[in-house]
């Protein structure tokens, strides 16, 4: 699939990623292998020549052995780094250092969505993990909390790590809204199927009813359209109660618009995860699409040198989503955290919130 990467490559990228960004920047730096530097790269053009993403599976070494060595080689030099006078003497040196375990967070969670998709294709359904999977609770009827809006303050303030795209914090004005106190589920989703939801172009965007035409979408990604769902642990039951996933914007969106609501935009849901202590699921279940489009918020300036492609070049034609998956490494999410996707991407652990306007 070419929006994957083979488990591998993903080892390998996350300690390249130390290597390039941090190591290299002693100018007498002797790199492990030369040869890394284009296997490795994802997207850093300003470093040099890379593998294009859907070219990665077809590169068969080096192998498994070797990649594992070279993460340990990166990691002893990691550790004189760390106890060497760079760090104090480079001022960006401690966010480069954050920056490069956040992202190695990121890809733990990526690798996941990736074997995810690999493994749904082989009729043998094998399981990444056979562990017991116990049922979601039922939630109860799905409520609604009420925000007055006005001026808010959104995004990363500056204490702890955040990425570049976190940031400047500022205002925003919000209308009054609602947002729905849990995630929708699998059992409503299923209604909105029921109902003939995929075959309605009334709720679909034009860009997302092409979509279903052309690729057969009938359901989520992973349904099998036998009451069954496939996941890491496998192919189960469909659980009713569990959080909808693998769902793309385009069906979140259109799935809001039968159900007579809306996705809240990425501020409301911040500002609501912020002063209320009554919505549950906001991490640790499903991303959460938001009606957002991902681009820069006011001021902002991304980061210097090769860091500054990390999220900055990506501020066109995604969408943002808020929260964190139960793949997503903990600790790793926050409010202010803005994940984002292209609109028909569905690959990744996603679902949805519902907001009203008040």
């Amino acid at each position: 699939m070419p929006d994957a990467s083979p488990t591998k490559w993903h080892l390998a990228h996350a300690t390249w990623f130390f290597e390039k960004m941090l190591l290299a920047r002693d100018a007498a730096y002797q790199p492990v292998d030369p040869a890394y530097d284009r296997l490795f790269n994802s997207y850093y053009e300003s470093v040099g020549a890379r593998v294009a993403r859907p070219e990665r599976g077809a590169i068969t070494r080096p192998s498994l052995e070797a990649v594992l060595a070279y993460r340990k080689a990166i990691d002893a030099r990691m550790a004189a780094w760390l106890d060497g006078p760079i760090p104090a003497a480079d001022p960006q040196a401690a966010w480069l250092f954050d920056l490069g375990l956040a992202h190695e967070e990121q890809h733990q969670e990526l690798m996941l969505s990736d074997i995810l998709h690999l493994f749904s294709r082989s009729p043998l359904h094998p399981a990444y993990a056979d562990v017991a999977v116990t049922a979601a609770p039922p939630g109860g009827p799905m409520a609604f909390r009420r925000f007055e809006g006005g001026l808010v303050h959104v995004g990363a303030a500056g204490e702890g790590f955040a990425f570049d795209n976190e940031q400047p914090r500022h205002p925003v004005f919000l209308q009054p809204f609602e947002i729905a106190d849990r995630l929708v589920t699998n059992g409503e989703w299923q209604a909105f199927v029921d109902d003939d939801g995929y075959r309605r172009p009334e709720f679909w965007m034009s860009d997302g009813w092409a979509r279903v035409q052309s690729e057969g979408w009938s359901a989520p990604l992973y349904w099998d359209g036998h009451g069954s769902v496939f996941g890491l642990s496998g192919l189960r039951p469909l659980d009713l109660f569990a959080p909808v996933e693998h769902v793309s914007w385009f069906e979140a969106d259109a799935y809001a618009r039968w159900a007579g609501a809306r996705l809240p935009t990425e501020f409301e849901w911040e500002h609501a995860a912020a002063n209320t202590t009554d919505l549950r699921q906001l991490d640790g279940g499903v991303w959460q699409w938001t009606a957002s489009a991902y681009g820069p918020y006011p001021g902002f300036r991304p980061a210097e040198g090769a860091p500054s492609e990390y999220n900055g070049k990506f501020m066109s034609g995604q969408m943002v989503l808020r929260g964190g998956c139960h793949a997503t490494p903990e600790g790793h999410s926050r409010p202010t955290y803005r994940n984002f996707y292209y609109p028909h991407q569905r690959w990744c652990f996603a679902g949805l919130r519902l907001a009203r306007d008040a």
